[in-house]
């Protein structure tokens, strides 16, 4: 088919937002949202998310003309919503579409976490759902309030497919954004969701002021558990090393605008969980990701105390400041033991 022009990105929030504006140096973008009055308010006033939208950026309310139109597509909604979308979307995808998701979370098919067994990634999803072959995901550092203030950052296309990579950097490489690859999709997406949690912990862990020192160790600690648990579903060690990987969980980790060290910080100001959903204005995926860390971590008998931990303060009320004193008096055998 005839090349095209113009590249579509599915979810108006803030990393949305952000891609959308990003691809706006490349391409004209058609950036789709549900709610048909925001589209007419963002149309009108050209901004959204506190900064003003790319005049390449054509606000839309219908999946099917974002599908006739763009044969590369970036979805970018919360994973409790991912499934939904694509099989809305699947009627008018083609074999001929790329989609990079942007979707740094994990979902489970039914109501039930049976097992691992039955927790997905948003390429799977994609790959169950549609007839989309080439599969993509975003990965890396991206703090959507930063990449919206226009400040410069770095991300990963990791997928299978070299035309997919080849195509994603063409249209998000500018000044402002640096672009990486793997091949290791699972990898990629996997560090992607389990930084979160260490996130939870390190917004704990600055909300407590426990100082420098043990956000150090949660972060070494944090990634061995990170890729202990992507290692039991599968995954390599190397996208956990790199940009999508010790990259996204530092800037995860140690920003004030990172929705999961936000999270962390009520729960050490002894907020409760719903407090803290009702106040967040976007998902924080970290929350979720948790529980399914934990059901991992139960079938492949691992040793994630932080994982464990955050998943308790959340899920069952134990104190933050507890928890990391325990955290504190665990007596680790080897310091690296995944390489």
């Amino acid at each position: 088919m005839a090349e095209r022009k113009t590249v579509g990105v599915i979810g108006a929030g803030s990393f949305g937002t952000a891609v959308a504006n990003l691809l706006a140096y490349n391409v004209d973008v058609l950036l789709y949202a549900r709610n048909e009055k925001l589209i007419e308010q963002i149309n009108e006033t050209r901004q959204h998310k506190g900064v003003v939208l790319h005049e390449r950026i054509k606000m839309v309310n219908s999946l099917e003309l974002v599908a006739n139109e763009c044969e590369l597509i970036f979805p970018v909604i919360p994973s409790n919503n991912f499934r939904d979308l694509m099989r809305t979307l699947a009627p008018y995808l083609k074999p001929y579409h790329f989609l990079i998701h942007g979707t740094k979370g994990l979902t489970a098919e039914g109501e039930e976490i049976l097992s691992g067994k039955n927790i997905y990634t948003m390429s799977d999803v994609i790959a169950q759902e549609s007839s989309v072959v080439r599969i993509g995901c975003l990965s890396g550092p991206n703090i959507s309030k930063e990449i919206l203030a226009g400040q410069p950052a770095a991300t990963v296309i990791a997928s299978r497919f070299k035309e997919v990579v080849d195509m994603g950097k063409s249209v998000l490489s500018s000044h402002l954004m640096q672009v990486y690859s793997t091949k290791d999709i699972r990898g990629a997406e996997l560090a992607g969701a389990f930084k979160n949690i260490v996130a939870i912990g390190a917004g704990i862990v600055g909300g407590l002021n426990l100082g420098s020192n043990v956000w150090g160790l949660l972060i070494t600690r944090g990634l061995n558990e990170m890729i202990h648990l992507g290692k039991a579903l599968g995954a390599d060690v190397k996208p956990f090393l790199g940009v999508a990987g010790i990259g996204d969980l530092v800037a995860t980790a140690s920003s004030r605008n990172s929705r999961n060290y936000t999270v962390g910080y009520h729960l050490a100001q002894e907020k409760s969980l719903e407090e803290i959903i009702e106040m967040m204005e976007e998902t924080a995926e970290g929350i979720q990701t948790v529980r399914f860390a934990k059901k991992i971590a139960d079938q492949y008998n691992l040793q994630v105390p932080i994982t464990r931990m955050v998943y308790r303060i959340l899920y069952e009320d134990y104190k933050a400041k507890d928890a990391f004193e325990f955290l504190i008096r665990i007596k680790y055998v080897n310091d690296v033991d995944y390489l």
